[in-house]
């Protein structure tokens, strides 16, 4: 019989578990809310909501506990200054678990783990993500004009250096009319024969 042994082994050595969860303890106190597999989510519930019982005493034993598994400085602050005082007024159940899926490759059972939130806290995380959407889509509209004023730019510039660059020649004017026949005897090669002395073709007469 398994006496003592109350948690999932999570198929992983003591030193190893330990760091899984104080991982996954750390990330839920930093975003409120994770991705996992039930069974650590499960696990990592039970760290969680103690370290929510000892922040709620806020004395220098119960800092020295929280250290040793939320090893962020900023997250153990936020932990204490942020997230203890949403239940000040509540015994336990500070964090809730929602199934969501079977992960592909294994099959594996996913659940979010986050922090159980008021309407009002909710309302006002809404709040928050749409204006962080807004903000967003500004500055990506506005890096967009951004890039196409440089393009334009550019182009301009290539345009103005070639033109430098090009030989200002006038093309050569054609001559207009027929091309002038060469009388006979004058030039081309009957006139050569002629001048070496030699009979050339149609002189015979």
């Amino acid at each position: 019989m398994r006496h003592h042994h109350d948690h999932r082994q999570l198929s992983r050595t003591a030193e190893h578990r330990r760091a899984l969860l104080r991982g996954l303890v750390t990330a839920l106190f930093e975003y409120e809310r994770i991705e996992t597999t039930v069974a650590k989510a499960k696990e990592a519930r039970r760290v969680a909501e103690r370290m929510i019982t000892y922040a709620k005493r806020n004395n220098i034993h119960s800092r020295r506990l929280v250290a040793r598994v939320v090893q962020n400085e900023d997250v153990a602050k936020k932990l204490f200054d942020t997230i203890t005082p949403w239940y000040a007024t509540r015994e336990g159940g500070y964090t809730r678990i929602l199934k969501t899926r079977r992960r592909l490759g294994d099959a594996g059972e996913m659940a979010i783990l986050e922090l159980v939130k008021s309407a009002e806290q909710k309302e006002a995380d809404r709040k928050i993500r749409a204006e962080r959407i807004a903000a967003a889509e500004k500055a990506a509209e506005a890096k967009k004009g951004k890039k196409a004023k440089e393009k334009a730019q550019a182009e301009e510039k290539s345009e103005a250096e070639e033109k430098a660059t090009k030989p200002a020649t006038k093309p050569k004017a054609k001559a207009k009319g027929p091309k002038p026949e060469n009388p006979k005897g004058k030039g081309g090669l009957l006139g050569r024969l002629r001048k070496k002395g030699e009979q050339a073709p149609g002189d015979e007469k």
